[in-house]
């Protein structure tokens, strides 16, 4: 039997031991089932159910390396998961899963089981927008972000916030796949889609007005300790039902432009947009209530950013309103700079979503392709002159 006193890979048996003996979620000889139930490269996650009465943990574990290719990956990440949970279950209590325990021997989070909850990418597909999801998501964001930065927090502290959630490895990642290799594919790693090659050559590759902006949305993101990110707020990153949103997987957390989990929230929904436009819904009515979506978080998100500010921000000349109405543009701004990237590097980079590879028609994944990466060229070179949510959604429109 093993004694969890150092690090191994635990299996759907050990990991049952594991939520009786360290955890002490159940009791001993309770008959359990367990069953690994991740989808990534990088962790293990495991749902224990007792047969008894149907109470589950979630138990997700860290890799040393990533699965498909057998690279080194240091386990901190788990540390720094784990730790943004609790914090943002303590500033926007309701919208993260409770972590009962973090092991850092096992690199191992504990934590409660959302499965009353769905895949929100999966739900948006299907046509389900849920009416709460732009009130809900906004909340999240105007909660976890603003007061995490130094605006609020005192400045000793927030540095000492910066050094905990350095996370070199996983930014290093961010930094190559969503803000170099869709403009300057050095690694060979791109997927252009058949009869698009021309098209992305001279929409990213060859656009140097283009390079600039990003460069210095890129700069931006290794260099501006704004505030604490989830720094993967994608739609399969959320889940919901009819109650409301549960928020999951911020291994990619560190200090940036908080702009970054705005724009990957608002640069998802385009792609649920684009799919449902383009490729057809059974719900006639599902486009526009993604584009009321869109419109919503961005004008919702920006809303209660100013308002927390009102109640948070002390400092007298951060208070003035030429200061505040600065901050909040850049912040906006920046929003909308990080969806478009957001958008073209899903579409041409390696790592796409379930929205572009449903489609399998070339007749229409083809002009869908090209309408995301026009919007998203659009965001990025117009994201100080947009400053609405109804301008924002009618980027892809206008596009498609």
């Amino acid at each position: 039997m093993d004694d969890f006193q150092s690090f191994f890979l635990m299996n759907t048996e050990t990991v049952k031991d594991y939520a009786v003996r360290v955890l002490h979620y159940f009791e001993e000889g309770e008959a359990l089932t367990s069953e690994e139930i991740g989808d990534g490269n990088i962790n293990y996650v495991f749902r224990v159910t007792s047969l008894r009465d149907k109470r589950s943990v979630i138990i997700k574990q860290a890799d040393r390396a990533i699965r498909t290719s057998g690279n080194p990956l240091d386990i901190y990440r788990n540390k720094i998961e784990a730790h943004i949970l609790m914090l943002e279950g303590k500033l926007a209590p309701g919208f993260v899963p409770h972590i009962y325990k973090y092991d850092e021997t096992m690199a191992a989070t504990s934590m409660e089981d959302i499965s009353a909850y769905r895949n929100l990418r999966k739900e948006l597909l299907a046509g389900k927008v849920y009416p709460h999801l732009a009130g809900n998501i906004s909340d999240f964001l105007a909660d976890t972000l603003l007061p995490t930065s130094d605006l609020v927090m005192d400045a000793g502290e927030k540095k000492e916030q910066v050094k905990f959630y350095t996370n070199p490895q996983l930014c290093r990642i961010s930094e190559d796949l969503v803000l170099r290799e869709p403009y300057d594919d050095y690694r060979g790693r791109n997927i252009i889609t058949p009869g698009n090659e021309a098209f992305v050559r001279e929409a990213l590759y060859e656009n140097i007005p283009l390079h600039a902006e990003v460069g210095m949305l890129r700069e931006a993101f290794m260099n501006h300790a704004q505030a604490l990110l989830h720094g993967d707020l994608h739609s399969g990153s959320i889940f919901a039902n009819e109650k409301g949103i549960k928020v999951l997987d911020p291994e990619f957390a560190f200090y940036g432009p908080m702009g970054y989990d705005i724009g990957n929230v608002i640069g998802n929904l385009f792609f649920t947009l684009a799919n449902l436009q383009f490729a057809g819904s059974q719900d006639p009515a599902a486009p526009g209530k993604v584009l009321r979506a869109i419109a919503d978080v961005y004008d919702l998100t920006r809303e209660k950013i100013s308002r927390k500010y009102d109640e948070l921000v002390r400092l007298s000349f951060y208070r003035t309103d030429r200061f505040k109405q600065y901050f909040i543009d850049g912040v906006m701004s920046d929003s909308l700079g990080y969806a478009g990237t957001e958008i073209i590097r899903r579409t041409v980079g390696d790592s796409k979503v379930m929205e572009l590879d449903l489609v399998k028609d070339p007749e229409i994944r083809i002009p869908m392709e090209r309408a995301l990466v026009r919007a998203g060229v659009q965001l990025i070179m117009e994201r100080s002159r947009i400053r609405t949510g109804k301008d924002t959604a009618e980027v892809f429109e206008a596009e498609a």
